[in-house]
């Protein structure tokens, strides 16, 4: 079974939402970069900076973060090795915004710290999510949320992007 949450124009004002926030957390846009995960973290960062441009007139460096390598569900004995400069942008003393489009363990931020600090020294990192589904592991949080969407662990939420996916929306779906 399969329940569209979120339409594309939903999506569009949480993210804008969001962005709002960003900026009055913030005061401001200054020394802000975005970091998204990928894959469907990278889109909504992207988004997320366009938005920016829009709203304050400046454009916003947007990173992509790869923390395969830093999960720890990755086969025992591999050893994970380091992607020096992955980001393509200097994080260094800068605030750096964690994008990321479903919120569920807390490993996938866990990991994606590790790799940030891998990458450099942030002066400080949020978190920005589009769906919080609940179910923590890990004592992690999102600073930024645009929808909490409680579900059960026989329950996966879908987001899909436009630029990948050629549409845009939110699904719940059962697993079992």
């Amino acid at each position: 079974m399969t329940k569209e949450i979120y339409d594309s124009m939903a999506m569009k004002r949480a993210l804008t939402r969001i962005t709002y926030e960003i900026i009055e957390k913030n005061k401001g846009i200054d020394k802000l970069v975005l970091v998204g995960i990928k894959t469907r973290g990278v889109y909504l960062a992207k988004r997320i900076a366009a938005r920016l441009q829009q709203l304050e007139g400046a454009n916003i460096p947007v990173g992509e973060l790869d923390i395969s390598l830093y999960r720890d569900d990755r086969q025992v004995g591999s050893e994970p090795i380091v992607k020096t400069e992955q980001l393509g942008i200097d994080i260094n003393d800068k605030h750096v915004i964690l994008v990321d489009d479903v919120l569920f363990t807390g490993r996938t931020i866990r990991a994606a710290l590790d790799a940030l600090m891998d990458q450099g020294r942030p002066k400080k990192i949020n978190l920005a999510v589009l769906v919080d589904r609940g179910h923590r592991e890990l004592p992690i949080r999102a600073d930024f949320v645009g929808k909490n969407i409680p579900t059960s662990l026989e329950e996966e939420i879908a987001v899909y992007v436009e630029e990948i996916d050629n549409k845009d929306g939110i699904e719940l779906k059962k697993t079992k």
